[in-house]
């Protein structure tokens, strides 16, 4: 299926926005980077400012990137936008208001999992774009771009004790969203994202009859 854009077009979105908001991505790694310092630790506090951290990435990229900047040259966007809000809202909901449940890093293959989807998302994802011949104005970077941020989110559902489908249903669905745009733009970072979709998909399968503590 073909895109509505260009891949010259697609990056071109990239170099506006990142020009715009800067330092905004600077803003949002020191954000990442608290929540990785909150996990490493156990706390109640920590784990509503971790779900109130992960709201913020996902109602700024819905409403800063794609409401704004990708609507430009996709009109699909404004329905990406709402549905990354409506995350956003549900991280609020049911990580803040009503949490239930912990995000930290603990022993364990799926906690592992978690921190490496982590730092691909961070660290990894970054300096593959840079590898591939992008420019660091059209990097989607954590925080404020789809891909990276999605990445992100599962990386820390992974490591979390409880969790709801319906918080985890639209990264899923962003995951298999943007993974397809990936293959299509030849955008090889945005793999991970499929990758992540996958075990998160795996990960929440082999927790289908949740517990009375599974329910963030």
């Amino acid at each position: 299926m073909a895109l509505p854009f260009t891949v010259e077009q697609f990056f071109g979105v990239f170099r506006a926005y990142n020009t715009a908001i800067w330092p905004a991505q600077v803003a949002a790694y020191s954000l990442a980077a608290f929540v990785v310092v909150l996990m490493l630790r156990r706390s109640a506090v920590g784990d509503r400012i971790v779900a109130a951290v992960l709201a913020g990435f996902w109602l700024w990229t819905g409403i800063a990137y794609h409401t704004v900047y990708f609507s430009r040259i996709n009109k699909a966007a404004y329905a990406f936008g709402a549905l990354f809000v409506i995350e956003g809202l549900l991280l609020l909901v049911f990580g803040t208001v009503r949490p239930r449940g912990s995000f930290r890093f603990r022993v364990g293959i799926w906690s592992l999992i978690g921190a490496a989807l982590v730092l691909y998302a961070a660290v990894i994802y970054p300096l593959l774009g840079v590898l591939f011949g992008h420019l660091l104005v059209e990097i989607p970077w954590l925080g404020v771009t789809p891909c990276p941020t999605t990445i992100f989110t599962l990386g820390v559902f992974l490591s979390a004790v409880g969790r709801r489908l319906a918080v985890l249903a639209i990264p899923l669905l962003w995951s298999v969203v943007g993974g397809n745009a990936a293959v299509l733009l030849q955008v090889p970072q945005d793999y991970g994202l499929i990758a992540a979709g996958i075990l998160g998909l795996l990960h929440l399968l082999m927790r289908a009859r949740p517990t009375a503590r599974d329910t963030i």
